[in-house]
């Protein structure tokens, strides 16, 4: 018999029977373990040091069809681990299927001169200043399979005209290829804005001018625009600010002070359209529907009201997703909303672990980039841990979950359960732990459920009426309440501490402890605190590099008695507050810049300049770094601008009794956002080469 007959009877054999038997048993969760193992074949993807060629690639295709065959044909456990092998392999080339689709040339050097496209989206950078990006992009002198085919700008000097959503504008600006990243092994911003499509990033000092008159496509963005501009009109900010944000994802108008009090009281995930908004929007529809139609005994007793519920959901779901801008977070809260509502329409539980299984493949499937960014692995882990408790819970006692009590024993529950299956995925991703966390969500996530989401929802069926004023009202008395909690947590004593990144290994053994759980059954559950161990004692453990230098040239750090050193109180000051947050290291710049680096520490000199870089000549015995390329002739070893551009950041460890150099370039490996190693090189691919 195959693996999908139904077939119980173990084969003959000896010390193999009692493995083959407790896998037989596994089958009934058979879905869990193949996301899982396709996630693992997405991460081991993600963790290659280099592209795998094409032959490599047809190896993987070809064994994952032969492995799958096998499944199909052999005895049930022994063909759930052919299975899972075969997910593995899927996923590896799932990934690699997705770098090379989205592949887009990158521009290769510092441009300077005029760019022209059509603006598809409009944010704000760190400093405030307006950002555009552009696509359908034309550049001086570049031929258009050269040309990035977005960019993004930031504007310093917008000049008189307003950016609207589907203009085709032009300026004048500064473009460079995306950076690397700030040390080795740390985020990879070049990765980031590969999936993104973005292929150069810049500045521009001169006004915005219109290239074209007709505006082209973007309705939806005009659409979330006038939407945004509407809320921040009729409510009073910084309710205004926070209703746009939660709604279209127009974060601009935040200010600074309540975005940081959201971050210490671990409530900044309100601000992000993810599943919790989409669940919730998506949930108010579904019990508003099927209450009403309970109110009416001729249909409610006589039709299926609950997949009618789901069905009139369905569209509120998309048009959220359309509203919000579309974000990779609302396209995964999205595909998780549409799996929850077939599963109702299928007359399955909603939330089962089978479900959050299947989103995880279709989100997986869609975009695998997603699984290395924070919001997939805390949206995931909150989900799957709920599903674990309540599922626990569901044969206790019932009577916890009647009335007032059990709403309460709920959001205890919920709220205490996914904080602490969140708690290690924003520690290694933000460096920074709250301690009033639990106490700000249950105070805050009843107002955003039961108020704020409600509310919005019924201004924006009325706005076209005219009367949407109360119900704005409503919802501003939720949002000021939910910022006085955060600025009210966030002002209590030790609220927040800061944690050093992890290493590497920590995530993967977070993920994989958490994949564990939720796809064993029983005892053995008990083997994910394995790899549960492993990450906490290699993060406990962790030793952060000893001297780290920018890319530039421009900055080193020199970790001290009193934390990490800086060469210079100003300039590059993202790369300093990286490296900062990086050590769990509250500072500021110009503070860290005052302090005493180790004695013992390796002897490197910053010379910015040419007249910096002669005089640090005289007499140099350790390392000289300068933004100035490297001179033919030197006492000492120089890193000049010409081996960093090729090296990327560096980093300098202990070890033994002598010093271990890293670059940033080596850490990343040779991937197609690197520039090295696509699957294969089309029509304006390979422009960074």
């Amino acid at each position: 018999m195959t693996a999908l007959s139904g077939d119980i009877t173990p084969p003959e054999g000896g010390a193999s029977d009692r493995l083959a038997v407790r896998l037989h048993a596994l089958r009934g969760r058979r879905l869990p373990w193949v996301a899982a193992a396709f996630g693992g074949g997405v991460a081991l993807y993600f963790g290659l040091p280099m592209e795998p060629s094409p032959a490599v690639a047809g190896a993987m295709l070809l064994g994952a069809a032969m492995l799958a065959v096998s499944a199909r044909l052999a005895w049930a456990s022994v063909g759930l681990l052919w299975l899972l092998a075969a997910a593995v392999l899927a996923g590896a080339l799932a990934a690699q299927l997705r770098t090379n689709l989205v592949a887009s040339p990158v521009l290769a050097f510092r441009y300077y001169g005029p760019v022209e496209g059509r603006i598809v989206g409009i944010d704000r950078s760190g400093s405030g200043a307006p950002r555009l990006t552009l696509d359908r992009v034309r550049l001086d002198r570049m031929e258009p399979a050269r040309t990035p085919r977005r960019v993004r700008i930031s504007l310093q000097e917008p000049g008189a005209l307003e950016p609207l959503p589907g203009m085709r504008v032009m300026t004048t600006v500064h473009l460079g290829p995306p950076p690397g990243p700030v040390e080795p092994g740390g985020f990879d911003f070049q990765r980031h804005v590969w999936f993104l499509g973005l292929g150069a990033l810049g500045y521009g000092r001169a006004p915005l001018l219109l290239a074209e008159e007709a505006r082209e496509g973007a309705q939806v963005a005009r659409l979330r625009r006038h939407l945004a501009e509407g809320l921040h009109a009729r409510m009073p900010h910084p309710a205004g600010a926070v209703a746009a944000a939660i709604t279209t994802g127009d974060r601009s108008g935040l200010p600074e002070d309540a975005v940081e009090a959201l971050r210490v009281s671990n409530l900044a995930h309100l601000l992000a359209i993810s599943g919790l908004h989409m669940g919730l929007l998506v949930g108010c529809v579904f019990w508003l529907v099927r209450g009403g139609l309970a109110l009416w005994p001729a249909v409610a007793l006589r039709h299926p009201t609950r997949a009618w519920a789901a069905l009139a959901a369905l569209p509120v779901a998309a048009g959220y997703l359309a509203i919000s801008g579309g974000g990779i977070a609302t396209q995964r809260a999205f595909v998780m909303a549409v799996v929850m509502l077939g599963a109702i329409l299928a007359g399955r539980r909603a939330l089962s672990m089978r479900s959050v299984a299947i989103a995880a493949l279709a989100v997986l499937l869609w975009r695998p980039e997603s699984l290395v960014g924070p919001g997939f692995q805390m949206s995931f882990a909150a989900t799957g841990a709920l599903v674990l408790a309540f599922g626990w819970l569901r044969g206790a006692d019932p009577r916890w979950r009647r009335g007032a009590l059990g709403w309460v024993v709920a959001l205890v529950i919920s709220s205490l359960v996914a904080g602490l299956a969140t708690a290690p995925i924003a520690a290694a991703h933000f460096g920074r732990v709250g301690h009033y966390g639990l106490v700000a969500n249950m105070l805050a996530v009843p107002a955003m459920g039961a108020v704020v989401m409600p509310s919005m929802l019924a201004a924006f069926v009325l706005w076209p009426l005219g009367l949407e004023a109360p119900a704005l009202a409503v919802a501003g008395a939720g949002i000021d309440w939910i910022l006085g909690v955060a600025r009210s947590v966030a002002a209590w004593p030790e609220a927040a501490s800061r944690v050093p990144a992890p290493p590497a290994a920590v995530l993967p053994l977070v993920g994989a402890a958490m994949a564990w759980c939720a796809a064993a059954a029983g005892r053995w559950r008990a083997v994910a605190l394995l790899p549960a161990l492993a990450a906490t004692w290699l993060w406990v453990e962790v030793e952060r590099p000893a001297i780290l230098v920018s890319d530039d040239g421009r900055l080193v750090g020199v970790l001290g008695p009193q934390g990490r050193a800086l060469s210079h109180p100003r300039g590059a000051g993202f790369v300093a507050g990286a490296w900062l947050e990086n050590d769990g290291d509250g500072a500021g710049q110009e503070f860290a810049a005052g302090r005493t680096p180790n004695a013992n520490a390796l002897a490197i000199t910053v010379a910015r300049g040419k007249r910096a870089l002669a005089a640090s000549m005289d007499g140099c015995t350790g390392i000289v770094v300068t933004d100035q390329p490297t001179p033919d002739a030197a006492p000492c070893r120089v890193i000049g601008i010409d081996a960093l551009r090729r090296s990327g950041a560096l980093s300098f460890a202990r070890s033994g009794g002598g010093w271990v150099e890293r670059s940033a370039r080596a850490a990343q490996g040779r991937r197609p956002w690197t520039g090295h190693g696509r699957l294969w090189d089309g029509p304006g691919r390979g422009a960074n080469d």
